[in-house]
């Protein structure tokens, strides 16, 4: 039975799903951090679909618009509501987050108001990408990226990737990006890095040095994104005194980090929680072509081979897959 929209809900028969590190962790492993998989879940959080019917409180949209959809919703207007910071409301509903079920299925329904209208010249495929897009913006206007920035980024997964367009968009002079493998570094360099080193025993020192050697200075900012232990300590070697680190990747509760290293020379270190405010500036970005995400779109699924999709993000292949949950419609 397809579910009916709530009065200030949409129903959206679903069209792209991108598949997220997080979906193949739960999938996995059932749990990250605090939020545990008691029950059956949907997956999928990065998604874009087309508006099959509006709640009757709903006047921005109508059948047939097509959207991207933001998946944190807050429940409440609490405190960060109030002060424009709503990712980081406790009791936020997110798309498959436990309990909260995703959007990797035929039909779903999502509030309103974190349904944004795509522009005709907006693919599905660069709806779906405005999610992981966002926490590169996030991470970015976190980070202060600004005209002339000297920027290391730390893994060259797809959030990697986005934090390298985003900091060449915010004016980064220039982007350095580590890796492990060739190939993630080969398409770091498709998508505007500047330099690249492939790590392999290097100790977190010597990663630094090698960052300071090939931009000419340390950078001002670093973004860290793989949650490693060794990465966020090399990170922090890097980063040139008085600048910023923001860690975007996620991994153990207790990590061991030269904290008094970064205290004396005023290293500034940021976390940060999903992103907020960035759907309209994403789809002004893409809208003018100013941003090419399409390029992170390595495999594309029906969403019958959803297992196989699955089994191909597991394997580390390519960088994004794509699941198509609209058997009728052939575009992008």
């Amino acid at each position: 039975p397809v579910p009916e929209p709530g009065p200030n809900e949409v129903l959206l028969r679903m069209h792209s799903v991108g598949i997220c590190g997080s979906d193949v962790h739960y999938w996995q492993h059932g749990r990250i951090g605090d939020f545990v998989v008691k029950d059956p879940m949907v997956l999928g959080h990065e998604a874009s679909g087309t508006v099959v019917k509006v709640g009757s409180g709903v006047t921005h949209l109508k059948p047939g618009d097509r959207v991207a959809i933001e998946p944190g919703v807050p429940r409440e207007m609490d405190e960060f509501c109030k002060t424009g910071r709503y990712n980081l409301s406790p009791t936020i509903f997110f798309c498959a987050t436990p309990p909260d079920n995703g959007n990797l299925c035929r039909y779903y329904k999502h509030s309103a108001s974190y349904c944004y209208k795509l522009p005709d010249n907006v693919t599905f495929e660069e709806g779906a990408l405005i999610e992981p897009l966002s926490v590169g913006i996030h991470a970015c206007k976190r980070a202060g990226v600004t005209l002339g920035s000297k920027v290391f980024v730390s893994g060259s997964g797809p959030i990697g990737l986005v934090n390298v367009l985003v900091a060449k968009m915010m004016g980064a002079a220039a982007v350095v990006i580590t890796d492990l493998s060739a190939s993630r570094l080969q398409k770091a360099k498709e998508m505007g890095a500047d330099f690249t080193i492939q790590v392999k025993n290097e100790t977190p020192q010597e990663v630094a040095s090698k960052v300071e050697s090939l931009l000419g200075c340390m950078p001002e900012i670093t973004v860290e994104c793989t949650g490693v232990q060794a990465c966020i300590q090399a990170g922090i070697y890097a980063t040139r005194s008085g600048g910023t680190l923001v860690l975007v990747g996620l991994g153990p509760d207790m990590v061991t980090v030269p904290i008094v290293n970064a205290a004396v020379r005023e290293v500034d270190i940021r976390g940060i929680f999903r992103y907020c405010n960035t759907w309209p500036v994403a789809i002004a970005l893409l809208a003018s072509k100013r941003i090419n995400v399409k390029p992170l779109v390595t495999h594309r699924f029906p969403l019958e081979k959803a297992l196989e999709a699955f089994k191909t993000t597991k394997r580390g292949e390519g960088v994004k897959v794509m699941l198509k949950c609209d058997p009728s419609d052939h575009n992008p």
